[in-house]
């Protein structure tokens, strides 16, 4: 299959000219001439080309709104500016960062390269409801605000245990053993005090739970 990618770059002749070329290399590119409405074309984009120079909002506004909204697809910024702050204003959220003038081949690999690293840490993502999870960084973020969610170890534990079995009713006991590794004690309150936290930073409306469900009498349950 073929990867998907969204190109935004006003110059008709170098945006005729690296479309074709991506093209040419197998990937399925859409080239838009301003981002105004870029966000209508993200639902199936695998990566991101992105100007800086453009009519209208700039690159730095509308990549900043397009990871915001899709904090999993990567972004190449593209520039003639080549002052170091232009790179680290970029660098807040774009994912690399290439100069103008460029040759096609560099363009190529470093869309490659993100493309790959993109699929890799796919295999590590989870996305459930405003929750992006990462599970080989210990780390959520909320793509409401793009800000990170700080989980204490053992919450972070219980929920990935949970994450780890989507859809399966986990009893009480089993989450307890597998995170504390001793045996639960019936009548324990430590893991319903521990959930009860953890939902107080990941659910929207803690007192009526829709991403940690709580299955009476048994446990609970993470739906995907």
């Amino acid at each position: 299959m073929k990867n998907k990618l969204l190109y935004i770059e006003d110059d008709q002749e170098i945006g005729a000219w690296v479309s074709e070329d991506l093209t040419r290399r197998g990937y399925h590119v859409t080239w838009l001439t301003s981002g105004d409405n870029s966000a209508h074309y993200m639902e199936d984009i695998d990566l991101v080309i992105l100007d800086i120079m453009l009519p209208g909002l700039d690159g730095f506004s509308i990549g900043l709104r397009l990871k915001k909204e899709y904090p999993e697809t990567p972004i190449l910024l593209l520039s003639a500016r080549t002052s170091i702050d232009d790179k680290l204003q970029g660098l807040h959220f774009a994912d690399d960062y290439v100069t103008k003038p460029f040759h096609p081949d560099e363009l190529a690999a470093r869309v490659e390269v993100l493309l790959r690293r993109h699929e890799k840490m796919a295999l590590t993502l989870i996305q459930l409801s405003h929750l992006c999870i990462y599970l080989d960084q210990n780390r959520i973020v909320d793509t409401r605000s793009n800000h990170e969610i700080v989980l204490t170890a053992k919450q972070f534990q219980i929920f990935t245990y949970l994450l780890r079995h989507p859809n399966q009713i986990l009893t009480k006991e089993q989450i307890f053993e597998a995170v504390w590794e001793s045996p639960y004690i019936a009548g324990d309150k430590t893991l319903m005090v521990h959930i009860r936290h953890l939902r107080e930073k990941i659910e929207e409306n803690p007192s009526q739970p829709q991403i940690i469900e709580t299955i009476r009498g048994i446990g609970y349950r993470v739906k995907q």
